[in-house]
């Protein structure tokens, strides 16, 4: 039996893939638009050349579908950077899936990820409330949530001076 190839993105990548996938899944809905727009963005970031950035909205499909528990993903963060980002991104998607207006902002499943993505991060007080109004000054100036995420993403991964 022949396995897939590897992914032709970094591991760390990978794992910040997994982890925004895992805080999207956790209130056990990913609407095909949501998947779409996410690998769109992702490919777009993580892409070397459109040709590679095609390939990515195919191979990454099958990794964000994957439903994997943020206990095993959150310790192959290798920063604090890397730490506050996925802060910032498990809070842009939850805040922002509100599917109908009668649902509250963020719901128990979603609120109670979110707390095991707190603690496993560990992360002090005064940086968690600073990522947090971050993440909804974003999301309450009517942006898509890949969009965010995708800008989020970008501002980490742009080389630091």
């Amino acid at each position: 039996m022949t396995s897939a190839p590897p992914p032709s993105i970094t591991p760390q990548q990978m794992n910040l893939l997994r982890i925004a996938a895992s805080m999207a899944w956790a209130d056990g809905q990913l609407e095909p638009k949501e998947i779409s727009l996410l690998l769109t963005r992702l490919s777009d970031l993580f892409a070397v050349s459109p040709s590679h950035r095609e390939q990515l909205v195919e191979e990454l499909q099958e990794y964000i579908q994957q439903k994997l528990p943020l206990d095993e993903l959150i310790p192959k963060l290798e920063s604090q950077a890397e730490r506050e980002l996925v802060l910032k991104l498990g809070y842009e998607v939850i805040y922002c899936s509100t599917r109908n207006p009668d649902e509250p902002r963020i719901n128990m499943e979603e609120a109670s990820a979110y707390q095991k993505l707190l603690k496993l991060l560990n992360l002090p007080p005064a940086i968690v409330e600073k990522l947090e109004e971050e993440a909804v000054q974003a999301v309450e100036q009517g942006a898509e949530v890949s969009d965010i995420m995708a800008q989020t993403m970008a501002n980490y991964l742009k080389p630091r001076t």
